[in-house]
C-alpha cells in the first residue's frame, strides 16, 4: 500500500515534471522535501514538504530556511524574482498557515489531498487545470509504476536534449573564419600592397556614407598586424568552438556576420576614426554566449559568473583604457550578438514571443543606424 502523503507527492511530481516541465533540484540536507525548478514559470520553485511540523515555531523556521535556500538559487541562476510555493502535506493542528508571511515571495499551502488545491486562488490562477490532471485510473502499486515510468521517460528525453545541445560538434565554421582571416592577412602582406588594401577596405564612416557600404563587412576581415590577428583568432577559437556547437552552424555564422555589421554601424555612428578587425564580431559571439548561458543557466550558472561575464567586462574595460581600440565596435557587436541570438532563438528554450521581439528590436536598431548615418546628416 502507498500512504496518503506519498500518493499526493507522486501525483504532484507527475504534474509538475511532465505537464509544467519542472526539474528536481539536488539539495544537501533537505530531508523529506522535494524541490522542483522551472525558471521560465512565474513560480520558479515548487517545494513539496512531507516532514511533520507540529507548531508555529517549526513552521516559521522552515519558511526562513526556504527563503535562504531560494535566495542562493536566485543568485546562482541570475533570476530577477524567485517566487516559491511550499506545499505542506503534514502540518500539525497548531500550525497557523494563514498568518501573514514576512517574505512576500514565499507562498505556503497545506494539503491533505489534491482537492485542497482549490482552496488557494493564487495557485489555481496559474495551475488551473491541475486537479483534473491529478486524476488517475490506476491505484496503489500500479499508480506508482505508471508515475515512475512516465517521469523516467521524461528525464531520459531531457537528458538526450541536453546531450544534443552540449555535445561538441566539429567547429567547421569557426575554423573557416579563422582560416579566412589568416589567409587574407598573409596573402595581402605577401602578394599585395597591404596599405592600399587597408585604405580600400577599412571601416571609415565618411566613405561608407558616400557609398562604400561593403566596408561594413570587409573591415571585419582585416587586421593591423600579426598580434592583432593572433589575438582575434585566438578569441574566436576559444568562444567559437563552443558557441557553434551550442547554436548550430547557420545560426552561428549569421550571428557572427550580423554582430560585426552592428559593431561597424555603431563605430561609424560614434567615431570618426578608421577601424579594422574581427573584434566586433567576436564580441557579438560573447553577447550570444551571454544570452545562451542565461537560458541554460541551470547548467552554466557557475561558468557565467566566473568566466563569461568577467571576460566581457575585462575586455570592455581594456578597450576604454587603451588608445587605438575601437570600443564602439565592441559594444555594438556585443549588443548585436545578444539581440540577433534572441531573434534566431536557442534550441528547446526560446519562445516565439521572445524571437519575434528579437526580430523587432534587431530591425529597429538597424533602421536607426541607417537613418542616422544616411538620412539625417
Amino acid at each position: 500500500m502507498i500512504d496518503r502523503k506519498n500518493e499526493v507527492v507522486m501525483k504532484l511530481l507527475h504534474y509538475f515534471i511532465l505537464e509544467k516541465n519542472y526539474s528536481p533540484v539536488v539539495l544537501q540536507g533537505a530531508d523529506n522535501e522535494i524541490w522542483l525548478e522551472n525558471l521560465e514559470e512565474e513560480y520558479k520553485i515548487i517545494r513539496l514538504v512531507s516532514n511533520y511540523l507540529h507548531n508555529n515555531e517549526q513552521f516559521e523556521f522552515d519558511v526562513f530556511k526556504t527563503k535562504k535556500i531560494s535566495d542562493k538559487i536566485k543568485k546562482k541562476t541570475f533570476s530577477v524574482n524567485m517566487n516559491v510555493i511550499s506545499i505542506y502535506l503534514d502540518l500539525g493542528e497548531n500550525v497557523d498557515i494563514t498568518k501573514e508571511n514576512r517574505f512576500k515571495n514565499i507562498y505556503n499551502m497545506s494539503l491533505f489531498d489534491e482537492n485542497d488545491l482549490d482552496n488557494y486562488d493564487f495557485f489555481t490562477k496559474t495551475f488551473g487545470n491541475i486537479v483534473n490532471k491529478l486524476k488517475f485510473t490506476e491505484e496503489g502499486m500500479e499508480l506508482f509504476l505508471k508515475i515512475t515510468n512516465d517521469i523516467n521517460s521524461k528525464n531520459k528525453k531531457d537528458a538526450e536534449r541536453v546531450e544534443n545541445i552540449f555535445k561538441l560538434k566539429k567547429p567547421i565554421i569557426t575554423y573557416t573564419l579563422i582560416g579566412l582571416n589568416v589567409f587574407i592577412y598573409l596573402f595581402s602582406i605577401i602578394f599585395l600592397d597591404y596599405n592600399s588594401i587597408l585604405d580600400k577596405y577599412c571601416l571609415f564612416g565618411d566613405l561608407v556614407r558616400s557609398g562604400d557600404y561593403y566596408r561594413l563587412v570587409t573591415s571585419m576581415f582585416l587586421h593591423g598586424d600579426i598580434f592583432h590577428l593572433a589575438f582575434n583568432c585566438y578569441a574566436l577559437y576559444v568562444i567559437g568552438i563552443q558557441l557553434e556547437s551550442y547554436l548550430g552552424k547557420i545560426k552561428y555564422l549569421l550571428i557572427y556576420l550580423l554582430s560585426g555589421i552592428f559593431g561597424s554601424f555603431l563605430s561609424i555612428t560614434l567615431s570618426s576614426n578608421p577601424s579594422i578587425g574581427a573584434s566586433g564580431a567576436v564580441f557579438g559571439l560573447m553577447g550570444s554566449l551571454l544570452y545562451f548561458g542565461y537560458h541554460y543557466r541551470v547548467y552554466l550558472g557557475t561558468v557565467m559568473r566566473s568566466q563569461i561575464i568577467p571576460l566581457i567586462l575585462i575586455n570592455l574595460l581594456y578597450g576604454f583604457m587603451v588608445t587605438g581600440i575601437d570600443n564602439f565596435a565592441h559594444i555594438g557587436g556585443l549588443v548585436g550578438g545578444f539581440i540577433v541570438t534572441t531573434a534566431l532563438g536557442v534550441k528547446y528554450k526560446s519562445t516565439k514571443f521572445e524571437m519575434i521581439n528579437g526580430y523587432i528590436v534587431s530591425i529597429l536598431l538597424l533602421g536607426f543606424f541607417i537613418y542616422i548615418n544616411f538620412y539625417s546628416r
